[in-house]
């Protein structure tokens, strides 16, 4: 299968749904760790069509989602000091913070402006030498060579006028947290494609052979996600937990190594601050010595405080698979993508926006699939 279309064939779809009912009898729980996942699986209805034992959950697989409302609000408050060019991708800027969004921020007088790349942000920066532009880098391993990129050009340039609010996460340090809580339901994760392939299956060894938990990475196609969910699940019923590649039209062991020696030249891990999730040892990237100076937090003297999401969004809980979204007592009512008390309304890849949009009845509650 080399095209995109082949990945949603209906004929193909049919087989493997025909595959995992005729092989797999037990009760098994498993989580799909990306966002983009979420949203195929809820787009096309693939958890409908699983067996009643199979069922699937959602993780903390968006990076919009899982940013803390502390880091919103030091990039907000920058945002607002006079003569700063703030530069987002563009679904930040309804995330709510502590009080208001960056698209707020904007409506009142802030100089906040949507890129397509971390070299935009570069570009403006050379363009506007006397403004001080600054960037909103956020993401998981994905995103981070490019961030890194932007940040080693402009050292390059020496362009003292560039800086960086930087909101990086790193996948494996979360997998180990939700698998280390009390009671936790993950029997099987699927992990995400595009993360592995920046930086291969390597991480995910030790976590499969120490928790005995298989881990299968997974596209996102209806037919990758599906055939994912068929090798997890032929692994739970094998008593087998191993890290299997179902993606290997992109991924490969070591991942991507020129991109991963760039991050972590100029970026190291350190402690970071989870929304739902709270700190957690190595799961996030700070600048290295060599570009502490594009730190804006700290040129600008403005620093993450710990600070609380709403408390009646449950964001905490459906990122770590406890609840589905619509058991949120605020969702589709006071929580909406029009009105979002959380992010993960707001994110595209956010797992109550898919919800709202794919399971959202008009007439009595939403059921789930099982």
């Amino acid at each position: 299968m080399q095209y995109l279309d082949e990945f949603r064939h209906p004929h193909t779809v049919q087989n493997l749904v025909a595959k995992i009912h005729r092989e797999i009898n037990g009760q098994w729980v498993i989580m799909e760790v990306c966002g983009g996942q979420t949203h195929s699986i809820l787009k096309y209805g693939l958890d409908q069509l699983l067996p009643p034992g199979l069922e699937l959950i959602h993780g903390p697989g968006c990076p919009v989602c899982i940013t803390p409302v502390a880091k919103i609000d030091a990039a907000i408050a920058i945002a607002q000091i006079p003569g700063v060019l703030f530069c987002s991708y563009g679904d930040m800027l309804r995330v709510p913070g502590s009080n208001i969004d960056l698209m707020t921020a904007r409506s009142r007088g802030a100089d906040v402006r949507v890129v397509h790349s971390p070299m935009d942000a570069v570009a403006l920066a050379k363009a506007h030498p006397r403004r001080e532009v600054v960037l909103f880098a956020v993401g998981f391993e994905t995103t981070a060579p490019a961030n890194a990129m932007a940040a080693y050009t402009a050292h390059q340039a020496k362009l003292d006028n560039f800086s960086m609010v930087v909101s990086h996460a790193l996948v494996p340090p979360a997998l180990l947290a939700m698998l280390n809580t009390p009671n936790s339901r993950v029997q099987g994760i699927l992990a995400a494609g595009h993360v592995c392939a920046i930086t291969g299956y390597d991480p995910y060894l030790a976590i499969a052979e120490s928790y005995l938990v298989p881990i299968v990475v997974t596209g996102f196609e209806p037919a990758d996600i599906l055939y994912g969910i068929l090798l997890c699940a032929r692994q739970l019923e094998a008593g087998r937990a191993e890290v299997e590649n179902q993606y290997t039209r992109a991924v490969c062991k070591g991942g991507n190594s020129a991109a991963n020696t760039l991050t972590y030249t100029v970026f190291k891990p350190a402690t970071a601050q989870w929304r739902g999730l709270g700190d957690l040892p190595a799961s996030g990237l700070v600048f290295t010595k060599t570009y502490r100076a594009f730190d804006a937090e700290v040129k600008f003297g403005i620093a993450a405080s710990v600070k609380q999401h709403a408390t009646d969004c449950l964001a905490g809980q459906v990122l770590t698979g406890q609840i589905k979204p619509h058991q949120c007592p605020a969702f589709a009512t006071r929580c909406t993508p029009e009105h979002p008390l959380g992010a993960l309304m707001v994110s595209t890849e956010g797992t109550c926006a898919a919800y709202h949009a794919y399971r959202l009845r008009t007439k009595g509650p939403i059921h789930d699939a099982h």
